[in-house]
Parts: structure tokens; sequence; C-alpha cells
């Protein structure tokens, strides 16, 4: 309940928070979307203008306002947003709903290094304005390399301004747009949706101009993935002021472009010509903050969307960092590095922004659509009028597909670009998830009860040397009674390991974003314990720090004693070492396992071998962690034909 009332609360630091964070990737827009639609080599004709206005409000308002400010931000995970988010409320219910959430996740990522020099590129492009010869690929390189460096100082000293500088930017997009539009206010007719329809059907190739008025709503999933980090009623309260701003500049762009009816855009670009020339080089200094900010926005987006993915087994176990306290801050050492390297890529390969647009918006379609797929599964399911989820699922099947379609012809002309990033991005996770579910089917449990005789008699067996005082093994056992075998195998069988206490942990990570709970079986008092964490997909496994506050918490309820059995020691009231036993698992070579399975366990392996130990990932001190090497042995070879011969 708390987090549903923090979600519907409006307050001015809030506001300024979203305007900050959420609006940067389609605050931007109008940098390169009318530019897009009109092109540089054709004659401007008032009726194209009409048309490509009237697409923008409409789409805004349609895909925008209506999909997600009204309708999205409704399905939230105690109050957190995304993707993700959505699937981890529905996937309970049906299996194949983890193919949408792993193609627009992984499209989403590939959208996060695409936006960053398309934008930064066409705020830097207007210093042409000023210096006709300039080279821009440089400064648009070192630009964003400085953005990727400073991630690992974290964001929320720069995150304070980005609000201001936000502020500014739309109350200048809208500024420029008045003064255009005093000069010719008849351009308001543009927001009957008959010329939109005009445009689409009968201007020759105008269905293909889908693909770049797509381009003004690109950000539309960013309202809905950082929910969690500005309230849903901050975000819906500063839409009216930020969709206001937007429009008044694309209608004062188009007003602009009315003046040049009958001439060809060529080099020109309408948004830094509505600008003053007295005006240009402050125009170019906030565009190019707001384009970094909406450049960060997206990379935080992309480290919050790693995290999820990580405890969904969707993505490797890579190495996570807290650069500050303040919630939601985080840095993905390694996925910054793959983005920072795929955005230089972008620029280097396609070095104007006008190619770019070739590119953008193919891969974010595809997310919208697979976020369309998963809201009529969450209405389906929350019992929802079924004449409204099917008119929900047919109008924005038919909007997206239609997008998705104009969208598809970019693909010879970059498209393949953003498609290639995000099918290699969505084959990682298919793997990573795939290979989880082998593991799964193929780990042997044992009931814990038919060991605990032998467990008890081993841990007073003087003749064996001690190994530690209390032996925590990390467990993937979800049920409280049982164990794996190989967890049996390595405290009798490899080399007996004597403790006074045995601990099995497991964690079980919650479709709910921030739940921190855990349960104690008690399996032999003062020999056997088990715990199970239940941690949400948000929360990081700082598995040390937890289990010492649940063993404080036993202590002190009596519930279990923990000064080490060693009479010297004991007497001082010493309390034992802890040691942790963390099984990683290899393919053994004694197996037959299907040709796909085994493609799948061997990809699963190699990128296994570049991302972070279980024992790090875990959070543990890596001083008192003994990481074990366990076969997976799969199927053994039967029916081995050896023949015995005299010797």
């Amino acid at each position: 309940m708390e987090d549903k009332k923090h979600s519907d609360t409006v307050t001015a630091a809030g506001l300024l928070v979203a305007m900050g964070i959420i609006y940067g990737d389609i605050g931007t827009s109008p940098l390169y979307t009318l530019r897009a639609i009109i092109g540089a080599d054709n004659v401007i004709r008032a009726d194209v203008i009409y048309g490509a206005l009237s697409c923008i409000f409409w789409t805004l308002t349609l895909q925008t306002t209506v999909k997600y400010v009204i309708l999205i931000l409704r399905a939230d995970n105690r109050g957190e947003g995304g993707i993700f988010a959505l699937y981890a409320l529905v996937r309970r219910h049906a299996r194949w709903l983890t193919l949408p959430a792993i193609i627009g996740g992984s499209a989403l990522l590939a959208d996060g290094i695409i936006t960053p020099p398309i934008s930064v590129s066409s705020a830097i492009e207007g210093l042409r304005q000023l210096y006709p010869n300039i080279e821009t690929i440089p400064i648009v390189i070192a630009i964003l390399t400085i953005l990727f460096l400073i991630q690992a100082f974290g964001t929320s000293v720069v995150g304070t301004t980005f609000g201001p500088i936000m502020l500014i930017w739309f109350s200048m997009l809208a500024v420029l747009g008045i003064a255009q539009l005093i000069q010719a206010p008849g351009i308001l007719i543009a927001l009957n949706p008959y010329y939109a329809w005009w445009l689409l059907t009968q201007y020759p190739d105008g269905f293909w101009l889908l693909g770049s008025v797509f381009l003004c709503t690109t950000g539309a999933e960013a309202l809905y993935s950082d929910m969690g980090h500005c309230g849903r009623s901050n975000i819906r309260v500063s839409w009216v002021f930020v969709k206001t701003a937007l429009l008044l500049n694309y209608f004062g762009q188009g007003a602009w472009l009315l003046s040049i009816e009958g001439q060809k855009l060529s080099e020109r670009i309408p948004f830094y010509q509505v600008m003053p020339g007295w005006f240009l080089t402050i125009g170019i200094g906030i565009a190019t903050m707001a384009t970094v900010i909406a450049s960060q926005a997206l990379i935080s987006g992309s480290f919050t969307l790693i995290s999820e993915a990580i405890r969904l087994n969707f993505w490797p176990k890579v190495r996570l960092r807290y650069p500050s306290v303040q919630k939601g801050q985080l840095y993905v050492p390694s996925v910054n590095l793959l983005l920072w390297a795929g955005c230089v890529g972008v620029v280097l390969y396609f070095r104007e922004s006008s190619n770019m647009e070739a590119a953008y918006g193919l891969a974010i379609t595809l997310t919208m659509l697979m976020t369309t797929l998963l809201m009529t599964y969450y209405l389906y399911t929350h019992k929802y009028q079924a004449w409204g989820v099917v008119l929900f699922l047919t109008v924005y099947l038919g909007i997206e597909g239609s997008f998705l379609i104009a969208n598809l012809i970019k693909f010879p002309h970059g498209g393949w670009v953003s498609v290639f990033i995000g099918a290699s991005i969505a084959s990682v996770m298919y793997i990573w998830l795939q290979a989880f579910q082998i593991k799964l089917r193929l780990t042997e449990y044992v009931r814990i009860d038919q060991y605990i005789q032998a467990i008890k008699e081993l841990s007073r067996d003087i003749s064996i040397p001690k190994y530690a005082t209390h032996l925590v093994f990390m467990s993937n056992a979800a049920r409280q009674s049982e164990i794996e075998s190989k967890i049996i195998y390595s405290i009798f069988q490899k080399r007996p390991k004597r403790a006074d206490i045995y601990w099995f942990v497991h964690v079980d990570t919650t479709d709910d974003p921030y739940t921190m709970e855990y349960k104690v079986n008690t399996i032999a008092p003062d020999d056997a314990y088990k715990i199970t964490f239940k941690l949400g997909f948000r929360v990081e496994q700082r598995i040390n720090l937890f289990f010492r506050k649940v063993i404080e918490d036993m202590v002190k309820n009596k519930e279990v004693d923990i000064t080490s059995r060693y009479e010297s020691l004991s007497r001082q009231n010493v309390i034992g070492d802890f040691r942790f036993v963390v099984l990683e698992k290899f393919l053994s070579f004694e197996n037959e396992l299907p040709a796909r399975e085994r493609l799948i366990m061997n990809i699963y392996f190699t990128i296994k071998g570049f991302t972070t130990p279980e024992d790090r990932w875990f959070g543990l001190d890596s001083s008192s962690v003994k990481v074990e090497k366990v076969p997976l042995v799969i199927r053994p070879v039967e029916n081995v034909k050896l023949k015995r011969i005299a010797s």
C-alpha cells in the first residue's frame, strides 16, 4: 500500500525529477523528427507539412498519452515499471510470455546503443549553422566517452541538475514554437486527423513515412520503465507540460517550413532555423546538454534492465556496483563498456545523424509491440472487461504493426544494425534461460531428513579434523525439505567436512521488486538449519550481510548457540568461524546430451568463464569461501562394451 501511495503523490520535487529522468529521449526528438519526415531532397509542400504535423500530434496522443500515460502506468509492480516488471506480474500465468519479455528487453537495450549517438550528433551538427566545415564526429565521440566514463562515479551529483536543465529545454521548445506560430497560426488546422489520413493513404509512398513519424514517440517506453524513480502521478502531471512544449515546437517548425514552401530543405535543420541568429550558440549548448541527459537516462535504464534480467535468469551474473546510497543508483561495468563500444561503432559507421535515422526506431517498435502483448495478458488476468481487452489489443497491434511495417523499409539502410544488436542480446538471454532450465531439470535433489543422523555423527566424530565451526552451503533447492545430492556428496565423500553446525542457504527471487524476507527450517537443533531468503528482483544479493543478520536474530531468540565448541574457546565465549561452500557446475564428459542442448550448455559455460564467479555474485567474503567444481552429469554413458583379456 505504501508504494501505491508513494506512486500516486504529486510533489514539486517529483515533477522536477520526472522532467530530468524520463523525458530525455522523447524530449529531444524535435531535433530530427520533422527533418526526417520532410526529407532533405524533396520539394516542400504545404499539404505534406499538415499531414506530418497531424501524424505527430495523433501519434503522441494515441501512442504516448493514451497507451503509456493513461493505461500502461496502471500496471505497476509495487510502484515499479518496465517490461521486466510487467513480465514478473504475469509470468506465472503462461510460459510463452517469456518470449515477448526477451524480445522486448533486448530491443530496448539495442535502442540504448543507438539513441545516444543520434541525439548527441543531432545537437552537435547544429554547429554547422555557425561553422559549415566543422568536423562533428570527434566531438560526438568525445562527449559520449566522457558520459560513459562518469558512470563509475554514480549520477547522483549530475542527477540533481537534470531536472532544471530539462525544464529550461522544454520552456525553450515552447517559446521558440510560439514565436513561429504567431506568424502562421493557420498551421493549427493540422490537428484535424484528416490530414494524417491523407498523408498515409493518398500521398505517394506516404505510408512509409510512418517510420520517420515514429521518431516522435521513441522515448515513450521510458515513461513506464522509470515509474519507480518518479511515481505514476508525477509522470502524468508533468507529461501535460512536456507534451504541450513538444507540440508547440513541432507546429512552430511546421510554420517555418511553410515560409519556404516550394524550396528544398537541403542542409538546413528546421529545429535550428526557428532560432534567432543571436540565440543559436545558446540553443546548441542547451540542446547538447539535453541530449547528454537523454543518453544518461537510457544508460541508467540499461543498467536497471540488466540487473532485473540477471535475477530473472535472462542474463549472465555480471558484476553490479552501487556507487551511491541513492535508491536506483546502479553501475554495471561490463554493460557500460558494451554500450560505449556500441555507441562509438554506430557513430563511426553512420557518421551523420540523418543516416542514423535509418537505423533508429525499428528496435523500439518491437519493444512497444511486446509491451502490448504483456499488457493485454495483464488486463486479461486482472478481470478487465473482455471487450476492453480486445479493443486495446486490436488498436495497438494495428498502430504498432503499421509502425513496424513502415520501419522495415529502414532495414537495408541501417535498420539491420539495431536488429543485429537486438538479436545478439536476445540470443544471450535465450541461451541463459535455456541453460538455467536444463540445469534445473538435471540437478538431483534428496530429502535432508535421510541424512540427519549421519550429519550428527560426522559432527561429533573427533577422528576427522574439523573443517569449520559453521559450514554454510549455497543451495538451489527451493523445497524446505530438500537438498542437492552434490552437497551431500561434498559433505561426506569428497573430503569429509566436519563442522559443529551445518547451514543450507537458498535464495528465492520473487516477482515483487523489493521483497526482503527469510524463513528458517530447523532440520536438527544445534546441528543443521536451512535458511530461505526471499529477495525481490531489484534487491542486491548481499548474502554475507543478510546471513549475519539472520544469525543475530536467532541468537537473540536463543534458537542457536554459535560459540565455538573447542573447550578453551568456549570458556572465552569465542564465536566460531563461518565457512561458505559454493558448488560451481561444469559440463561432465560422461553424458549423452541432445545436440541442441549440448550446444546451449557449451555456449553457456564459455560465456560463464568471463563473468562474475558465484561467490562474488552472492556478496560473500572471498577469504571464507570455498568454490568446489562439480560435474553436471546429464545421462551417464551406458552399455560400455569393454572386454577383459587375460594378463
